[in-house]
């Protein structure tokens, strides 16, 4: 049986990753920590373009030392909340991918509260044997690729066998000595890339710039360290009375500083400021212009703006007479900043430039949140944060009201509304259906298109409801008939007649008791051949008197049924329709069971009035689309 080993739960939105050396050059534990923590140098001097720059929803990427601990081997690993911004997740896994291509030695595991969320983004191309019971300890970002343990079925094959779950060791050497048996699929592998398509371009194309009408010391301090404007929107996104009472009279952040700036959200930042109403408290002396105003957007942003700082001022409490420690006393730093420099971070600016110091701040700012021993997971104190950059910081109003005829445009904020159509392209896209098979359609004079189209979809509904109910299944679920994914599918007519022959009693199989009042049988040691020849006439003999019994009691059935009302709602067979009236009015018609199921489905499709439901779905995973049109057709 398979042995699982207890991971520590992950919460619903956070990421845990692990990065493993796939064939350590030395078993002696401190040699192990000095190469790893030579190793996490590399990683973050690599990373640290990438990573100033960007702001997190909740918590950044970090990396720690981890020593062994029972089965797992000592690595560099870390956890990342990232809240209600799930793109977070996704650019953690491009850095990963990264990472394990930059460095040939080093291979990932990524995982979240779903368990192997990259297998979720590939699940329509996975082997059959592939489950989250038998993924443990299997999937590797390994070279910028994903990597999976094949399944062994014989010895000597590469991979490991299923029913049984590889130590991370074990499974570290099989991906070091086998390792193209273990890259993934090209499709897995496609699927992975197409979700990560556009990175590290796609960080910028994430943010949204928007001007906002806010205090002067909002601008300064998010002139000195944008990435506080995460836990200010969050403050306000999140506030509940406690936190607007600070916010009746503001002390730290007065409305009459207020200048216009340019302030740089994500997305999903963006979106929870602008989204939300909200009414300040007309103590506050935050007010806002008329909504025809040109400049409205920007003084709500504003006032918005100014209550999360307010708040997270408020909870700073009083300012810590222990000064933190400089970077530089940390013994990496040293290393980490020869490597910055290495790698072109502060762009030929000279030291001690305006420039050069505000890179140095994000790349200190970084380094305490990525490296440091304490390991702050978020930003611990925004609020004091706040506070110290206005401390350290001189600025004059006058100037920042001049900057005000330069500030650089806003962005366009129609990415907020999708429209329907819109809608249904990202729908098929991730349902990986039907967006464009890459064939290229002539042109049709519109009448003939909607008459092919309609017989078309009649068809389809019904030869792909029929093969939906012959295809294989199990207890894990309904399986889609492999026609439909341009697929061959085979039948098999001997296991069809085997499995009827089955239901109704005729071969070996026993009747059900309930079904037949049969005399006990001897058992089966004590009858002879002759008696065994006997027995196998008596069970043909009685499955026979089933398959008559049952037939007499579906004619009853319907003579009963005859007289009410339900055989008004299904379609009669055309070809007896015209014999009706010469035929006795107790005489069962044989139904079209093909134009009651097309109608029954368009009337379900109609229901819908164009949600989601029952019959959409089907038809959808079946790969068959009915025109909007065609849902009202009357039959």
């Amino acid at each position: 049986a398979p042995k699982h080993v207890k991971l520590p739960s992950i919460p619903e939105d956070a990421v845990q990753y692990q990065l493993f050396l796939v064939h350590p050059e030395s078993s002696e534990t401190e040699a192990h920590e000095r190469f790893l923590q030579q190793i996490l140098q590399n990683i973050l001097a690599e990373l640290a373009p990438l990573l100033v720059q960007y702001i997190w929803q909740h918590q950044p990427f970090n990396l720690r030392y981890h020593p062994e601990k029972g089965d797992v081997p000592a690595h560099l690993g870390g956890v990342t909340q990232f809240g209600d911004n799930v793109e977070d997740e996704w650019f953690i896994v491009y850095l990963l991918k990264h990472i394990t291509r930059t460095f040939s030695d080093i291979a990932a595991v990524v995982c979240d509260n779903d368990g192997q969320f990259l297998l979720i983004e590939a699940a329509e191309h996975l082997p059959k044997w592939l489950d989250p019971d038998s993924s443990e300890n299997r999937v590797f970002l390994y070279r910028g690729e994903l990597h999976i343990l094949p399944n062994r079925t014989h010895s000597g094959e590469a991979g490991w066998p299923r029913d049984s779950v590889p130590t991370v060791a074990q499974a570290l050497e099989v991906l070091h000595s086998h390792t193209e048996s273990c890259l993934a699929k090209q499709p897995i592998c496609a699927a992975l890339t197409k979700r990560l398509d556009g990175y590290p371009d796609k960080i910028q194309q994430n943010f949204h710039r928007a001007h906002c009408y806010v205090p002067a010391g909002i601008a300064v301090v998010l002139s000195k360290r944008p990435d506080l404007i995460a836990p200010a929107v969050s403050a306000f996104y999140l506030r509940d009375p406690v936190d607007l009472q600070a916010c009746r009279t503001f002390h730290t952040f007065t409305p009459d500083t207020r200048v216009m700036t340019s302030v740089k959200f994500t997305h999903c930042l963006y979106a929870q400021l602008q989204q939300q109403s909200f009414v300040p408290d007309r103590r506050s002396g935050f007010t806002l212009p008329v909504h025809s105003h040109p400049q409205y957007r920007a003084h709500e942003l504003g006032m918005k703006l100014a209550h999360g700082f307010e708040i997270l001022c408020s909870k700073s409490g009083q300012s810590s007479s222990e000064k933190e420690a400089s970077v530089s006393s940390n013994p990496l730093w040293r290393g980490f900043l020869d490597s910055l420099k290495k790698n072109g971070y502060f762009k030929g600016e000279l030291e001690g430039s305006v420039r050069y110091k505000d890179l140095m701040t994000s790349a200190e700012s970084f380094f305490r949140q990525s490296v440091t021993s304490t390991h702050r997971l978020a930003i611990q104190n925004p609020g004091q944060e706040m506070l110290k950059v206005l401390e350290d910081t001189s600025y004059s109003l006058e100037d920042l009201k001049n900057q005000e005829a330069h500030l650089p445009p806003e962005d366009s904020d129609a990415w907020l509304d999708i429209s329907p159509q819109e809608l249904e392209r990202l729908l098929e896209e991730r349902g990986g259906r039907g967006v464009s098979d890459g064939t290229c359609k002539t042109a049709q004079p519109d009448e003939e298109v909607q008459e092919e189209e309609a017989g078309y979809s009649l068809i389809a509904v019904t030869q792909g409801m029929k093969n939906f109910i012959n295809a294989m299944s199990s207890h894990e679920g309904a399986e889609i008939p492999s026609s439909c994914l341009a697929q061959p599918f085979s039948f098999d007519p001997d296991a069809v007649t085997s499995a009827l022959d089955r239901l109704l009693g005729s071969k070996d199989e026993e009747l059900d008791s309930d079904d037949f009042e049969d005399d006990d049988e001897e058992d089966d040691n004590d009858v002879d051949e002759d008696e065994g020849v006997q027995n196998c006439e008596s069970q043909e003999q009685a499955g026979a008197e089933a398959l008559d019994n049952l037939r007499k009691y579906m004619d009853e059935m319907d003579q009963e049924l005859q007289s009410t009302n339900i055989g008004r709602s299904f379609t009669l067979n055309n070809r007896v329709s015209l014999h009706r009236c010469c035929l006795s009015c107790e005489e069962i018609q044989p139904l079209d069971v093909d134009l009651n199921l097309v109608s029954n489905l368009l009337e379900s499709l109609a229901s819908q009035a164009g949600l989601a439901g029952p019959a959409s779905n089907l038809l959808q995973s079946l790969g068959i689309h009915i025109p909007p049109d065609h849902f009202h057709t009357k039959n």
